[in-house]
């Protein structure tokens, strides 16, 4: 049985990285694929880090045709949504996501990560994030309702056995910067209904409108997901990261054209509060995988 990175599943961790590479030129697809495979999860006094390594799907594809999931393709072209707005593609090569209990350990070997594979890839993308207020992200709603529950989570994240890339999961990568001025111009009631759940408790709005967040995002019409959200960035400039999981790559998708307005006609009220600033799919293999490719 193939098994999943560990970390996908570590709930409770108060600090995040995530670091987006891209490939040196003239340097192989299968050296750094072996490189990021070669790192160690490290343990240290202050507690242990989580290590998440995904790639760019076509580069999987080729460094490792027999383990790849068939039906995920690359971030590869910007998604236009209805009145214009964009949802932009920035595909990378990998991503390490990193995960612990405080972020001077995450420093420490964010860095000795990015020292590894320099000769190989150089960092395109790199941003921090902590929990905000336990579960709730800067809206100041609670973030991932509808998650599974982790008895239930690889079910959903996870490519089932006897199929190719099994114990690995297809990842979602954005991150969304959120104009707080608007937001919190709104009134609790207003914003409810941007979101179509109720700000204290979550529970989703019986007379939601057909344009909120929980109407555009709809697992039980998409495809479920398993959701890793993060708030990111600083007081004057924040938002989201997004961290989304799936065994297919069609849930994802669909839930970007729903927010984009491209099912229906009727664009997400959300994202007229935020926008996303990347975009990319990584497949993230199985643990016996990687140990395949060191």
């Amino acid at each position: 049985m193939a098994n999943p990175q560990s970390g996908i599943f570590a709930l409770g961790t108060a600090s995040h990285a995530y670091l987006e590479f891209d490939l040196t030129e003239g340097r192989e697809q299968r050296n750094l694929v072996s490189a990021i495979a070669s790192l160690r999860e490290p343990r240290t006094t202050m507690g242990g880090v989580n290590l998440v390594a995904g790639f760019r799907p076509s580069l999987w594809r080729r460094v490792a045709p027999d383990e790849a999931s068939v039906d995920v393709e690359d971030f590869a072209e910007d998604l236009v949504g209805v009145d214009g707005y964009v949802m932009p593609a920035t595909q990378h090569d990998a991503v390490l996501w990193l995960s612990g209990s405080a972020y001077d350990v995450i420093f420490d070997v964010a860095r000795a990560a990015i020292a590894e594979l320099a000769e190989l890839a150089s960092v395109a993308e790199e941003t921090s994030s902590w929990p905000y207020r336990h579960d709730r992200d800067l809206t100041g709603f609670i973030d991932g309702t509808e998650n599974p529950t982790l008895i239930d989570a690889p079910g959903v994240a996870l490519i089932p056995e006897g199929n190719p890339g099994a114990g690995g999961t297809i990842l979602l990568l954005q991150k969304w910067v959120h104009d707080a001025a608007s937001w919190e111009a709104l009134t609790d009631q207003e914003q409810e209904q941007v979101m179509g759940r109720d700000k204290l408790n979550s529970v989703e709005l019986d007379d939601k409108p057909d344009d909120s967040h929980v109407a555009s995002t709809d697992q039980d019409e998409f495809g479920k997901i398993f959701r890793r959200n993060m708030p990111y960035g600083t007081v004057t400039d924040h938002g989201t990261m997004f961290v989304g999981f799936s065994s297919e790559q069609r849930p994802l998708s669909a839930m970007l054209d729903g927010m984009a307005g491209l099912d229906d006609g009727t664009r997400d009220a959300l994202t007229r509060y935020t926008r996303p600033l990347t975009g990319a799919y990584y497949f993230v293999p199985s643990t016996e995988s990687l140990q395949r490719l060191q």
